[in-house]
């Protein structure tokens, strides 16, 4: 099973997670109350669910880093704490190093989970450290999804620890769900119950409505137009000359037979012809007309109801699971 550094494996994480970062957080012993160090960075598998937490031991063993399976972690936002269930000195000293060049596989991890397995998980009431306000980190989810936070209830002395079956591993068949105490949230500590309600959706669906069909087609008419014409005719006048009677003189008088005087007539004819010239334009287009359609329905929400014969109890009203891992 490949395991990612966080920062490798969603560049922005810190966005899906709301701005919140386990990383930087100081880590304390839930035994002794002792500060282990702090969590420098977080391995992830495949699809994002969270594994371990590689903690920087700083003075406390000679600055070595190991890591801390999130099954054994429980963490105070408030305090922006990581408590250790369960995590000793000499627990620290047997565990392999860890660094940031270092490829773990199997072999590598069975060793740290040795070293977890041959530890009982069983702090009691008067020596675990105040984590009331601590929120179990949620291996089972994977990385962005939402995470539900329910609140830590200290285990009864003489409980029972929810053993793993671990006694005959296949390294080709391992998976984390086989230990749930290292990698997932522990029942008898942690329960959780989950209050649903309906909320209104409106979302919008485009349809066809109809259609609107933009055309043209040609009308014909008859059409009329005057156009003068002329027209050229001869008109031969007969006039008496002023010296009418008068003789002429010999050789003046020239008789000549078929003499002619000759006049072009002309007239005019219409030209009639027909031309297309652009008459006008027409623009298509369309426009949006919003309204708002007003709607409601009955909606459904659980609440929580609290029978506690009496006793007392403390509801803490922790932030949304959209403001932190």
């Amino acid at each position: 099973m490949v395991l990612y550094k966080l920062e490798d494996f969603d560049t922005d994480y810190q966005d899906t997670f709301g701005g919140e970062d386990v990383k930087g957080f100081d880590v304390y012993s839930d035994i002794s109350d002792d500060k282990v160090g702090s969590v420098k960075n977080i391995l992830v598998d495949e699809s994002g669910r969270f594994r371990y937490l590689v903690v920087d031991t700083g003075f406390w063993v000679f600055g070595k880093q190991v890591l801390l399976p999130v099954g054994r972690s429980r963490i105070d936002y408030d305090n922006r704490h990581v408590y250790a269930v369960g995590l000793t000195k000499e627990q620290v000293e047997n565990l392999p190093e860890f660094g940031d060049d270092l490829r773990v596989d199997y072999d590598y991890e069975e060793q740290v989970r040795g070293v977890y397995r041959n530890s009982a998980v069983e702090p009691s009431v008067e020596t675990s450290a105040p984590i009331n306000t601590a929120t179990p980190l949620d291996a089972s989810a994977p990385l962005g999804a939402p995470v539900v936070e329910p609140s830590y209830a200290a285990p009864m002395a003489g409980a029972v620890p929810v053993e793993d079956n671990y006694e005959a591993y296949d390294r080709d068949r391992y998976n984390y769900q086989q230990e749930p105490s290292l990698y997932d949230m522990n029942d008898r500590d942690h329960q959780t119950l989950k209050l649903y309600e309906e909320r209104l959706i409106a979302n919008k669906t485009r349809q066809k409505t109809g259609e609107v069909a933009v055309g043209k087609h040609v009308e014909t008419e008859t059409a009329r137009v005057s156009v003068p014409i002329e027209r050229e005719r001869v008109i031969v006048e007969r006039v008496t000359p002023a010296d009418a009677g008068r003789a002429v003189t010999p050789g003046e008088a020239a008789f000549q037979e078929g003499e002619a005087a000759r006049v072009e007539i002309y007239e005019e004819t219409p030209n009639i012809q027909k031309e297309a010239f652009v008459r006008e334009e027409v623009r298509i287009r369309k426009e949006v007309d919003r309204e708002t359609v007003n709607a409601e329905e009955q909606l459904r929400r659980e609440e929580l109801d609290v029978n506690s014969n009496d006793l007392p109890i403390r509801d803490q009203n922790i932030r949304t699971d959209r403001d932190r891992i």
